[in-house]
């Protein structure tokens, strides 16, 4: 679900329109609906504000004068990456506790002759 400050991709018709970040998010006078003001990154930049409710923000198709549209929340790379990282990092955790506890290390180089 888009939040405050994060960014969404617009979808027009079906495709990919533009970006933009959510501002702010406030209740409507209709009860379960909000009203969304977009930064829309455009040249010039535009502020749009759109009247939807919470399946919209969450994704749901809706149309507005008959255009289908869609908000998708963007994930930069940085922050997907960091999600990976960690993800990966649990599953290991996972797996060595399963195993039994961490793998044992042998130092070659202490093998003295006895």
């Amino acid at each position: 679900m888009a939040t405050i400050h994060d960014l969404v991709l617009i979808h027009v018709d079906n495709k990919p329109g533009f970006y933009a970040r959510v501002e702010e998010i406030e209740p409507d006078i209709k009860p379960g609906w909000w009203q969304v003001k977009l930064l829309v990154l455009t040249f010039p930049m535009q502020v749009f504000t759109w009247i939807l409710d919470d399946f919209q923000i969450e994704g749901a198709n809706f149309t507005m004068d008959g255009t289908p549209l869609r908000l998708e929340d963007v994930i930069s790379p940085v922050e997907m990456e960091r999600i990976e990282k960690e993800k990966f990092d649990k599953e290991l955790a996972q797996k060595i506790r399963q195993e039994g506890g961490a793998p044992k290390v042998i130092s070659l180089m202490d093998r003295r002759k006895k």
